[in-house]
């Protein structure tokens, strides 16, 4: 999956970047939970598959 459908998934379901290094990482609000993207062009589905299941879980 490229990295810029993942970043516009997770920003659809509220998430927005809070800092940027090696990883991208997304916070929301209203959570204290933080989820890490890494910043290559493509990122392999199954990895992908995990932080959209993690985004909607939490």
């Amino acid at each position: 999956m490229k990295r810029r459908d993942l970043v516009q998934q997770l920003n659809a379901l509220g998430w927005f970047a809070v800092r940027q290094g090696k990883h991208e990482i997304f916070g929301r609000n209203d959570r204290e939970t933080t989820i890490p993207v890494p910043r290559h062009a493509e990122i392999p589905e199954f990895t992908a598959r995990a932080i959209l299941r993690k985004a909607k879980e939490v």
